[in-house]
């Protein structure tokens, strides 16, 4: 056991070497957002990151609490290729629970276990500025194509990093719900993966680690697949073999790539301490694209 644990160690050292000083981001969602055994991990492996000398960025999610809340109030969501249609009230009731429940819940979760964390949201020194996206629908009956107003949901416009920078150089973790403001004044909901990886390509990350609830990418016999580059990701999605929900995380993996991150990981959330593990061991776990 002894040998063991000294293995661990030893194996990890070139990694803390290695990534000291540099930020790494983190997108914290699907089971490890809501099971407490592996909430509590996560934050460990947080706190311990900036202990060694890393700068971990966490943005986080919210899908299924968001929902909960929603029912709660009697609102029905209605969803539109995968994004929900946000009226003005459904977006308050977005902003209370991404910028003040979860973002908070991980906050608090991050200092109770030894860290220094601090709660943004892209309205927050104006750094997430977002624009308004809409759905165009086309359909053998008309020649123009149907123009979908999903309301609130935005996609990222530009990012200003001073305050990220500012926190994530000092003691404070930052730990950002994926809200940015338009040019009208409005806030806007956008998805959690592109968030962190547009925040990943202006910091300037070594890394770009995206929780989920599978063991990464998969081929044909459900093995994980790692070492992949962009052409394989347009190669796996042309053949089928990525398909469904994982397209848009594949998706924001690769832009971030082309924006300039070196390596972006998809890796299992399911699993206890899975960001260490992918970190600091020669195995690690999940898929890595590079």
């Amino acid at each position: 056991m002894a040998s063991q644990i000294t293995h661990t160690l030893v194996e990890a050292l070139p990694y803390i070497q290695k990534f000291f000083g540099k930020t790494v981001v983190i997108k914290f969602g699907g089971n490890a957002m809501v099971d407490n055994a592996l909430k509590n991990c996560f934050a460990k492996d947080i706190v311990l990151m900036k202990l060694v000398g890393i700068n971990p960025v966490v943005v986080h999610g919210g899908g299924p609490q968001i929902g909960g809340v929603l029912e709660k109030f009697g609102k029905t969501t209605k969803f539109v290729d995968g994004l929900r249609v946000t009226d003005s009230e459904t977006m308050d009731i977005v902003e209370m629970v991404l910028g003040g429940l979860v973002n908070k819940d991980i906050v608090n979760l991050i200092n109770q276990n030894g860290g220094r964390a601090v709660g943004l949201t892209g309205k927050d020194g104006d750094f997430i500025r977002a624009k308004k996206i809409e759905v165009k629908k086309s359909s053998p009956e008309t020649s123009v194509p149907e123009i979908i107003d999903l309301g609130h949901v935005g996609d990222v416009e530009s990012i200003d990093p001073s305050v990220v920078n500012m926190l994530a150089g000092s003691d404070f973790i930052p730990v950002i719900a994926p809200i940015g403001v338009g040019h009208d004044g409005h806030s806007y909901n956008i998805n959690a993966d592109f968030v962190a990886g547009k925040v990943a390509e202006v910091l300037g990350a070594e890394k770009l680690i995206l929780l989920t609830n599978t063991a990464g990418i998969l081929d044909a016999d459900h093995k994980p697949l790692t070492g992949l580059s962009v052409t394989d990701i347009d190669d796996l999605i042309d053949e089928g073999t990525i398909h469904g929900g994982m397209i848009p995380k594949v998706k924001c993996a690769t832009d971030a790539i082309k924006g300039g991150v070196p390596r972006v990981h998809i890796v299992d959330g399911r699993v206890e301490h899975s960001v260490l593990l992918e970190l600091f061991t020669d195995k690690g776990v999940g898929t890595l694209l590079l």
